[in-house]
Protein backbone atom coordinates (compact mmCIF):
# COMPACT_ATOMS: atom_id res chain seq x y z
CA UNK A 1 0.00 0.00 0.00
CA UNK A 2 1.24 3.49 -0.82
CA UNK A 3 0.05 7.00 -0.04
CA UNK A 4 1.69 9.85 -1.92
CA UNK A 5 2.05 13.55 -1.20
CA UNK A 6 3.96 15.42 -3.91
CA UNK A 7 4.67 19.14 -4.20
CA UNK A 8 6.82 21.05 -6.66
CA UNK A 9 8.00 17.98 -8.51
CA UNK A 10 9.13 16.03 -5.44
CA UNK A 11 7.70 14.99 -2.12
CA UNK A 12 7.39 12.12 0.31
CA UNK A 13 5.39 8.92 0.21
CA UNK A 14 4.46 6.23 2.71
CA UNK A 15 5.17 2.65 1.74
CA UNK A 16 3.35 0.19 4.00
CA UNK A 17 4.47 -3.43 4.41
CA UNK A 18 3.12 -6.33 6.42
CA UNK A 19 5.29 -7.65 9.27
CA UNK A 20 5.77 -11.30 10.19
CA UNK A 21 5.84 -11.16 13.96
CA UNK A 22 7.63 -13.68 16.18
CA UNK A 23 6.39 -14.13 19.73
CA UNK A 24 9.57 -12.55 21.14
CA UNK A 25 9.35 -9.51 18.85
CA UNK A 26 5.63 -9.11 19.55
CA UNK A 27 6.22 -9.19 23.30
CA UNK A 28 9.04 -6.63 23.00
CA UNK A 29 6.91 -4.26 20.91
CA UNK A 30 3.99 -4.48 23.33
CA UNK A 31 6.34 -3.77 26.23
CA UNK A 32 7.68 -0.75 24.34
CA UNK A 33 4.14 0.41 23.69
CA UNK A 34 3.25 0.08 27.40
CA UNK A 35 6.09 2.48 28.22
CA UNK A 36 5.07 4.93 25.48
CA UNK A 37 1.42 4.79 26.55
CA UNK A 38 2.45 5.56 30.14
CA UNK A 39 4.45 8.58 28.91
CA UNK A 40 1.50 9.79 26.84
CA UNK A 41 -0.82 9.59 29.85
CA UNK A 42 1.75 11.45 31.94
CA UNK A 43 1.87 14.17 29.27
CA UNK A 44 -1.93 14.44 29.42
CA UNK A 45 -1.77 14.80 33.20
CA UNK A 46 0.97 17.43 32.96
CA UNK A 47 -1.05 19.31 30.35
CA UNK A 48 -4.15 19.41 32.55
CA UNK A 49 -2.10 20.52 35.53
CA UNK A 50 -0.43 23.30 33.54
CA UNK A 51 -3.79 24.48 32.25
CA UNK A 52 -5.24 24.61 35.76
CA UNK A 53 -2.25 26.56 37.08
CA UNK A 54 -1.98 28.84 34.03
CA UNK A 55 1.48 27.61 33.06
CA UNK A 56 2.99 26.54 29.72
CA UNK A 57 3.34 22.91 28.72
CA UNK A 58 5.63 22.52 25.70
CA UNK A 59 7.82 19.69 24.35
CA UNK A 60 10.89 21.11 26.14
CA UNK A 61 9.29 20.77 29.56
CA UNK A 62 7.94 17.33 28.74
CA UNK A 63 11.42 16.23 27.62
CA UNK A 64 12.75 17.20 31.05
CA UNK A 65 9.94 15.21 32.63
CA UNK A 66 10.89 12.18 30.53
CA UNK A 67 14.58 12.48 31.45
CA UNK A 68 13.75 12.66 35.15
CA UNK A 69 11.31 9.73 34.88
CA UNK A 70 13.86 7.51 33.09
CA UNK A 71 16.45 8.31 35.78
CA UNK A 72 14.28 7.02 38.64
CA UNK A 73 12.21 4.35 36.86
CA UNK A 74 14.22 1.30 35.70
CA UNK A 75 11.21 -0.14 33.85
CA UNK A 76 10.99 3.02 31.74
CA UNK A 77 14.75 3.18 31.13
CA UNK A 78 14.73 -0.38 29.76
CA UNK A 79 13.03 0.87 26.59
CA UNK A 80 14.53 2.92 23.79
CA UNK A 81 14.36 6.70 24.16
CA UNK A 82 13.67 7.22 20.41
CA UNK A 83 9.95 6.27 20.31
CA UNK A 84 9.41 7.90 23.71
CA UNK A 85 10.82 11.25 22.56
CA UNK A 86 8.89 11.02 19.28
CA UNK A 87 5.71 10.40 21.27
CA UNK A 88 6.29 13.68 23.10
CA UNK A 89 6.68 15.44 19.74
CA UNK A 90 3.40 13.93 18.55
CA UNK A 91 1.69 14.96 21.78
CA UNK A 92 2.98 18.51 21.38
CA UNK A 93 1.63 18.75 17.82
CA UNK A 94 -1.75 17.37 18.86
CA UNK A 95 -2.04 19.80 21.78
CA UNK A 96 -0.86 22.78 19.71
CA UNK A 97 -3.45 22.02 17.02
CA UNK A 98 -6.25 21.86 19.61
CA UNK A 99 -5.18 25.15 21.20
CA UNK A 100 -4.94 26.82 17.79
CA UNK A 101 -8.49 25.76 16.92
CA UNK A 102 -9.71 27.19 20.21
CA UNK A 103 -7.82 30.44 19.64
CA UNK A 104 -9.27 31.03 16.17
CA UNK A 105 -12.73 30.07 17.51
CA UNK A 106 -13.51 27.27 15.12
CA UNK A 107 -16.97 25.70 15.56
CA UNK A 108 -16.96 22.95 18.16
CA UNK A 109 -17.62 20.20 15.61
CA UNK A 110 -14.57 21.26 13.54
CA UNK A 111 -12.06 21.51 16.38
CA UNK A 112 -9.36 18.99 17.06
CA UNK A 113 -9.90 17.68 20.57
CA UNK A 114 -7.30 17.95 23.31
CA UNK A 115 -5.17 14.80 23.75
CA UNK A 116 -6.84 12.27 26.02
CA UNK A 117 -5.65 9.27 28.01
CA UNK A 118 -4.90 6.11 26.06
CA UNK A 119 -6.60 3.10 27.62
CA UNK A 120 -4.87 -0.26 27.53
CA UNK A 121 -7.73 -2.21 25.96
CA UNK A 122 -8.76 0.49 23.47
CA UNK A 123 -5.61 2.12 22.05
CA UNK A 124 -3.77 0.10 19.40
CA UNK A 125 0.06 0.08 19.59
CA UNK A 126 1.78 2.70 17.42
CA UNK A 127 5.54 3.34 17.62
CA UNK A 128 7.41 5.98 15.59
CA UNK A 129 11.15 5.74 14.97
CA UNK A 130 13.34 8.43 13.42
CA UNK A 131 16.43 7.67 11.34
CA UNK A 132 18.65 7.09 14.35
CA UNK A 133 16.23 4.56 15.80
CA UNK A 134 16.13 1.92 13.06
CA UNK A 135 18.06 0.36 10.18
CA UNK A 136 17.47 -2.14 7.40
CA UNK A 137 19.89 -5.04 7.24
CA UNK A 138 19.63 -8.26 5.22
CA UNK A 139 15.98 -7.52 4.44
CA UNK A 140 15.00 -7.21 8.09
CA UNK A 141 13.99 -4.20 10.15
CA UNK A 142 16.16 -3.59 13.23
CA UNK A 143 14.64 -1.23 15.79
CA UNK A 144 16.33 0.50 18.71
CA UNK A 145 16.26 -1.75 21.76
CA UNK A 146 17.33 -4.88 19.90
CA UNK A 147 13.95 -5.63 18.27
CA UNK A 148 14.28 -7.42 14.91
CA UNK A 149 11.27 -7.72 12.58
CA UNK A 150 10.73 -9.67 9.35
CA UNK A 151 9.21 -7.49 6.61
CA UNK A 152 7.12 -8.85 3.75
CA UNK A 153 8.75 -6.92 0.88
CA UNK A 154 5.87 -6.76 -1.60
CA UNK A 155 7.94 -4.22 -3.57
CA UNK A 156 11.26 -2.41 -3.26
CA UNK A 157 11.64 0.92 -1.52
CA UNK A 158 12.52 3.66 -4.06
CA UNK A 159 14.96 5.35 -1.63
CA UNK A 160 16.33 5.16 1.89
CA UNK A 161 13.53 5.84 4.41
CA UNK A 162 13.76 8.77 6.80
CA UNK A 163 11.40 7.32 9.43
CA UNK A 164 9.23 4.31 10.11
CA UNK A 165 5.98 3.75 11.97
CA UNK A 166 5.31 0.29 13.41
CA UNK A 167 1.67 -0.27 14.31
CA UNK A 168 -1.00 -2.93 14.85
CA UNK A 169 -4.48 -2.71 13.35
CA UNK A 170 -7.78 -3.75 14.91
CA UNK A 171 -7.49 -7.27 13.50
CA UNK A 172 -4.11 -7.88 15.16
CA UNK A 173 -1.87 -7.55 12.09
CA UNK A 174 1.40 -5.63 12.39
CA UNK A 175 2.65 -3.20 9.71
CA UNK A 176 5.69 -1.03 9.02
CA UNK A 177 5.08 2.30 7.30
CA UNK A 178 8.23 3.85 5.79
CA UNK A 179 8.49 7.52 4.77
CA UNK A 180 10.69 7.91 1.67
CA UNK A 181 11.46 10.82 -0.70
CA UNK A 182 9.99 10.31 -4.19
CA UNK A 183 10.02 12.04 -7.54
CA UNK A 184 7.11 12.55 -9.92
CA UNK A 185 6.78 9.65 -12.36
CA UNK A 186 5.74 11.23 -15.69
CA UNK A 187 3.71 9.21 -18.20
CA UNK A 188 3.07 9.90 -21.92
CA UNK A 189 0.70 12.74 -22.77
CA UNK A 190 -2.57 11.93 -24.49
CA UNK A 191 -4.03 15.37 -25.29
CA UNK A 192 -7.30 14.50 -23.52
CA UNK A 193 -9.16 16.08 -20.60
CA UNK A 194 -11.97 14.73 -18.45
CA UNK A 195 -14.54 15.99 -15.93
CA UNK A 196 -15.55 13.93 -12.88
CA UNK A 197 -18.84 14.24 -10.97
CA UNK A 198 -19.41 12.23 -7.78
CA UNK A 199 -22.68 10.51 -6.93
CA UNK A 200 -24.35 7.73 -4.99
CA UNK A 201 -26.07 5.74 -7.73
CA UNK A 202 -22.77 5.74 -9.62
CA UNK A 203 -19.65 6.56 -7.62
CA UNK A 204 -18.16 8.64 -10.45
CA UNK A 205 -19.74 9.92 -13.66
CA UNK A 206 -17.32 11.36 -16.20
CA UNK A 207 -17.48 13.04 -19.59
CA UNK A 208 -16.16 9.77 -21.05
CA UNK A 209 -18.53 6.80 -20.93
CA UNK A 210 -15.56 4.43 -20.84
CA UNK A 211 -14.32 5.88 -17.55
CA UNK A 212 -17.53 5.92 -15.50
CA UNK A 213 -17.20 4.13 -12.15
CA UNK A 214 -20.26 2.13 -11.20
CA UNK A 215 -21.24 1.41 -7.59
CA UNK A 216 -19.29 -1.75 -6.63
CA UNK A 217 -21.50 -2.42 -3.54
CA UNK A 218 -18.76 -4.20 -1.59
CA UNK A 219 -20.50 -3.42 1.70
CA UNK A 220 -23.86 -4.68 0.48
CA UNK A 221 -22.32 -7.95 -0.65
CA UNK A 222 -20.90 -8.53 2.84
CA UNK A 223 -24.03 -7.40 4.70
CA UNK A 224 -25.16 -10.91 5.65
CA UNK A 225 -21.78 -11.76 7.15
CA UNK A 226 -21.63 -8.51 9.13
CA UNK A 227 -25.17 -9.08 10.44
CA UNK A 228 -24.16 -12.57 11.59
CA UNK A 229 -21.20 -11.20 13.56
CA UNK A 230 -23.35 -8.41 15.01
CA UNK A 231 -25.75 -11.02 16.41
CA UNK A 232 -22.84 -13.02 17.81
CA UNK A 233 -21.59 -9.91 19.62
CA UNK A 234 -25.08 -9.06 20.88
CA UNK A 235 -25.53 -12.53 22.42
CA UNK A 236 -22.13 -12.37 24.11
CA UNK A 237 -22.20 -8.71 25.15
CA UNK A 238 -20.71 -8.36 28.66
CA UNK A 239 -22.64 -6.72 31.44
CA UNK A 240 -21.76 -3.34 32.84
CA UNK A 241 -18.45 -3.50 34.69
CA UNK A 242 -17.69 -7.04 33.45
CA UNK A 243 -14.79 -8.09 31.26
CA UNK A 244 -15.56 -9.25 27.72
CA UNK A 245 -15.66 -13.01 27.21
CA UNK A 246 -13.43 -14.88 24.79
CA UNK A 247 -16.41 -15.48 22.48
CA UNK A 248 -17.26 -11.77 22.39
CA UNK A 249 -13.67 -10.79 21.58
CA UNK A 250 -13.53 -13.41 18.82
CA UNK A 251 -16.80 -12.19 17.27
CA UNK A 252 -15.51 -8.62 17.45
CA UNK A 253 -12.28 -9.66 15.73
CA UNK A 254 -14.14 -11.46 12.94
CA UNK A 255 -16.33 -8.43 12.34
CA UNK A 256 -13.29 -6.14 12.23
CA UNK A 257 -11.62 -8.50 9.76
CA UNK A 258 -14.65 -8.37 7.47
CA UNK A 259 -14.79 -4.57 7.65
CA UNK A 260 -11.08 -4.41 6.82
CA UNK A 261 -11.64 -6.60 3.76
CA UNK A 262 -14.46 -4.31 2.57
CA UNK A 263 -12.24 -1.23 3.01
CA UNK A 264 -9.44 -2.85 1.02
CA UNK A 265 -11.84 -3.84 -1.76
CA UNK A 266 -13.04 -0.24 -1.99
CA UNK A 267 -9.47 1.05 -2.02
CA UNK A 268 -8.45 -1.45 -4.69
CA UNK A 269 -11.39 -0.48 -6.92
CA UNK A 270 -10.65 3.22 -6.43
CA UNK A 271 -6.93 2.97 -7.20
CA UNK A 272 -7.42 0.87 -10.33
CA UNK A 273 -10.01 3.32 -11.65
CA UNK A 274 -7.84 6.33 -10.76
CA UNK A 275 -4.84 4.80 -12.54
CA UNK A 276 -6.90 4.32 -15.70
CA UNK A 277 -8.25 7.89 -15.61
CA UNK A 278 -4.84 9.44 -14.99
CA UNK A 279 -3.15 7.35 -17.69
CA UNK A 280 -5.69 8.32 -20.36
CA UNK A 281 -5.99 12.07 -19.64
CA UNK A 282 -3.62 15.01 -19.25
CA UNK A 283 -5.96 17.21 -17.21
CA UNK A 284 -8.74 16.23 -14.82
CA UNK A 285 -11.50 18.49 -13.49
CA UNK A 286 -12.72 16.96 -10.21
CA UNK A 287 -15.73 18.03 -8.18
CA UNK A 288 -14.47 19.14 -4.77
CA UNK A 289 -17.25 17.19 -3.09
CA UNK A 290 -17.15 16.48 0.65
CA UNK A 291 -19.50 13.58 1.42
CA UNK A 292 -19.45 13.89 5.21
CA UNK A 293 -22.92 15.43 5.37
CA UNK A 294 -24.38 12.34 3.66
CA UNK A 295 -23.80 10.39 6.88
CA UNK A 296 -26.83 12.18 8.39
CA UNK A 297 -29.10 11.68 5.38
CA UNK A 298 -31.36 8.84 4.29
CA UNK A 299 -28.64 7.79 1.82
CA UNK A 300 -26.04 7.25 4.57
CA UNK A 301 -25.58 3.50 4.09
CA UNK A 302 -25.35 3.61 0.30
CA UNK A 303 -23.17 6.73 0.35
CA UNK A 304 -20.72 5.06 2.75
CA UNK A 305 -20.62 1.99 0.51
CA UNK A 306 -19.87 4.20 -2.51
CA UNK A 307 -16.65 5.38 -0.77
CA UNK A 308 -16.64 8.76 -2.53
CA UNK A 309 -14.03 10.20 -0.18
CA UNK A 310 -11.60 7.30 -0.64
CA UNK A 311 -12.06 7.34 -4.42
CA UNK A 312 -11.48 11.09 -4.62
CA UNK A 313 -8.35 10.78 -2.47
CA UNK A 314 -7.00 7.98 -4.69
CA UNK A 315 -7.58 10.08 -7.82
CA UNK A 316 -5.80 13.13 -6.37
CA UNK A 317 -2.84 11.06 -5.16
CA UNK A 318 -2.51 9.26 -8.49
CA UNK A 319 -2.64 12.56 -10.36
CA UNK A 320 0.13 14.07 -8.23
CA UNK A 321 2.21 10.91 -8.52
CA UNK A 322 2.25 11.08 -12.33
CA UNK A 323 2.35 14.86 -12.67
CA UNK A 324 -1.10 15.30 -14.17
CA UNK A 325 -3.04 18.59 -14.02
CA UNK A 326 -5.80 17.91 -11.45
CA UNK A 327 -8.16 20.84 -10.77
CA UNK A 328 -10.71 20.90 -7.96
CA UNK A 329 -14.04 22.53 -8.83
CA UNK A 330 -16.48 23.99 -6.30
CA UNK A 331 -19.64 21.83 -6.32
CA UNK A 332 -22.17 24.66 -5.85
CA UNK A 333 -24.95 24.72 -8.50
CA UNK A 334 -23.22 22.14 -10.73
CA UNK A 335 -26.54 20.29 -11.12
CA UNK A 336 -28.37 23.52 -12.04
CA UNK A 337 -26.01 24.92 -14.69
CA UNK A 338 -26.11 24.03 -18.37
CA UNK A 339 -22.79 22.82 -19.78
CA UNK A 340 -23.67 24.10 -23.26
CA UNK A 341 -24.80 27.70 -22.65
CA UNK A 342 -24.09 28.23 -18.93
CA UNK A 343 -27.73 29.08 -18.04
CA UNK A 344 -28.91 28.21 -14.54
CA UNK A 345 -32.28 26.77 -13.60
CA UNK A 346 -34.47 28.76 -11.21
CA UNK A 347 -34.80 25.89 -8.72
CA UNK A 348 -32.72 22.92 -7.63
CA UNK A 349 -33.52 19.67 -9.40
CA UNK A 350 -34.96 16.91 -7.17
CA UNK A 351 -32.91 13.72 -6.95
CA UNK A 352 -35.66 11.78 -8.71
CA UNK A 353 -35.19 13.88 -11.87
CA UNK A 354 -32.28 12.24 -13.68
CA UNK A 355 -32.49 14.14 -17.00
CA UNK A 356 -31.32 17.74 -17.32
CA UNK A 357 -33.23 19.94 -19.77
CA UNK A 358 -32.01 23.49 -20.36
CA UNK A 359 -34.85 25.99 -20.72
CA UNK A 360 -32.54 28.48 -22.45
CA UNK A 361 -30.91 26.46 -25.24
CA UNK A 362 -33.02 23.29 -25.11
CA UNK A 363 -30.05 20.94 -24.48
CA UNK A 364 -31.07 17.57 -23.05
CA UNK A 365 -28.60 15.23 -21.34
CA UNK A 366 -28.35 12.88 -18.36
CA UNK A 367 -28.10 14.90 -15.18
CA UNK A 368 -24.75 13.53 -14.01
CA UNK A 369 -23.19 13.78 -17.49
CA UNK A 370 -24.17 17.44 -17.65
CA UNK A 371 -22.60 18.03 -14.22
CA UNK A 372 -19.36 16.35 -15.34
CA UNK A 373 -19.23 18.65 -18.36
CA UNK A 374 -19.83 21.66 -16.09
CA UNK A 375 -16.67 20.64 -14.19
CA UNK A 376 -14.65 21.01 -17.38
CA UNK A 377 -16.13 24.41 -18.14
CA UNK A 378 -15.52 25.75 -14.63
CA UNK A 379 -11.96 24.39 -14.61
CA UNK A 380 -11.23 26.28 -17.85
CA UNK A 381 -10.67 23.13 -19.90
CA UNK A 382 -13.67 23.63 -22.28
CA UNK A 383 -13.58 20.37 -24.29
CA UNK A 384 -13.92 20.35 -28.05
CA UNK A 385 -16.18 17.28 -27.95
CA UNK A 386 -18.00 14.89 -25.68
CA UNK A 387 -14.84 12.88 -25.05
CA UNK A 388 -12.90 15.97 -23.98
CA UNK A 389 -10.25 15.81 -26.72
CA UNK A 390 -8.28 19.02 -27.33
CA UNK A 391 -6.90 20.02 -30.71
CA UNK A 392 -3.29 18.86 -31.26
CA UNK A 393 -0.80 21.30 -29.73
CA UNK A 394 -3.42 23.26 -27.80
CA UNK A 395 -2.26 24.49 -24.37
CA UNK A 396 -4.19 23.86 -21.18
CA UNK A 397 -5.97 26.99 -19.98
CA UNK A 398 -5.69 28.26 -16.42
CA UNK A 399 -8.66 27.54 -14.17
CA UNK A 400 -10.99 30.48 -13.71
Amino acid sequence: METLSVAEGAGHARYVYRLRMSSAAGTALLAEWDRCRWIWNECVAQSKKAHAEGEKCGPAGLDKMLTAARAVTPWLAEGSSVPQQQLIRDFGKSRAKALKDIKVRLPQRQRAGMPRHKKKREAEPTLNYTRRGFRLKDGRLHLAGGIVLSVVWSRDLPADPSSVRVYRDSVGHWYASFVVPVEVQPIPETGAVIGVDWGVRETATTTSDAHDLSHAEHGRNAKAKLTHYDRMMARRKPGKGQAASKGYREAKRLRAKTCQKIARQRQDTARKWAKRVVTDHDAIAVEDFRPKFLAKSTMARKAADAAIGATKKALLEMGRKHGRDVRLVHPAHTTMDCAQCGARTKHALPLSERTYTCTACGAVSPRDKNSASVMLVRAGLAPAGAEGVRPPGALLQEAA
